[in-house]
C-alpha cells in the first residue's frame, strides 16, 4: 500500500479562519484612503496658494506692476500658476479694502469640492 499525503480537512478549515481574521482586520485600513488622498490633496492645494500669496507679495513689493492684485481669499488663486484644481474649492473669505498692504494677511480655507468635511487652511498675503 502507498502512504497517502496531503493536507486534512481541519488543516484546511484553520487556513481559512486565520485568511478570514486577517481580511477582516487589514480591510477597514484600506478602505478609507480615499478621504485620506483627499485631505493631502486639500492640504498641497492650500500649500501652493499660501507660497503663490507669498512670492506674488514680494513681486508687487518690488514692483507694483507685476503679479496680481489680490483683493479677497478668492483671487489669491489667480497668483497660483496652473490654476485651481478642478476638485477644489475656496470658501467665501474676507473681502477687504483700504487695509494697508504691509498689515493685510488673512487666513483663508480651501475645501474639497465633494465633500465639505474635508478642509485645509492657507494664509493670503497682501490682501488690500
Amino acid at each position: 500500500m502507498k502512504k497517502q499525503a496531503g493536507f486534512t480537512l481541519i488543516e484546511l478549515v484553520m487556513v481559512i479562519v486565520i485568511l478570514g481574521i486577517l481580511a477582516a482586520v487589514a480591510l477597514p485600513k484600506f478602505v478609507d484612503l480615499k478621504s485620506d488622498a483627499k485631505q493631502a490633496a486639500v492640504a498641497g492645494v492650500a500649500g501652493a496658494l499660501s507660497s503663490a500669496s507669498a512670492v506674488n507679495y514680494a513681486a508687487r513689493k518690488a514692483n507694483a506692476n507685476k503679479g496680481v492684485a489680490i483683493t479677497s481669499c478668492g483671487t489669491v488663486a489667480d497668483a497660483l500658476q496652473g490654476g485651481m484644481p478642478a476638485t477644489v474649492v475656496i470658501t467665501p473669505g474676507i473681502a477687504s479694502s483700504g487695509v494697508p498692504v504691509d498689515t493685510s494677511v488673512a487666513t483663508c480655507t480651501v475645501q474639497d469640492s465633494t465633500d465639505s468635511t474635508i478642509t485645509a487652511s492657507y494664509t493670503a498675503i497682501g490682501i488690500k
